[in-house]
């Protein structure tokens, strides 16, 4: 079992920047993969980022060059950096843990306004 926790979520000008953390207890030392997913207004949840057990990243195209996932292992810990943020950005964030298999944080909210 591993619990998940988001924040750092908010409102925030089209430009401008946030960032995500997310919290794992449990089990974590069986975590393969944490990533961070979105799912906009009416949309479906997609795939943000991703980041390895080995600290292999990997991004949306639609963010690439804009955000950043890292991890502080030391503090279980899973950031999302945001820059640039458009207001397509918009949605609710959820962290993502993969062991054999699949926990979710209950997602942050993330308004980007024109």
């Amino acid at each position: 079992q591993v619990q998940l926790v988001e924040s750092g979520g908010g409102l925030v000008q089209a430009g401008g920047s946030l960032r995500l953390s997310c919290a794992a207890s449990g089990n974590v030392a069986s975590i393969n993969y944490m990533a961070w997913y979105r799912q906009p207004p009416g949309k479906q949840r997609e795939l943000v980022a991703i980041i390895t057990s080995g600290g292999t990243t990997n991004y949306a195209d639609s963010v690439k060059g804009r955000f950043t996932i890292s991890r502080d292992s030391a503090k279980n810990t899973v950031y999302l950096q945001m820059n640039t943020l458009k207001p397509e950005d918009t949605g609710v964030y959820y962290c993502n843990a993969r062991l054999n298999q699949w926990y979710w944080g209950q997602g942050t909210q993330v308004t980007v306004s024109t």
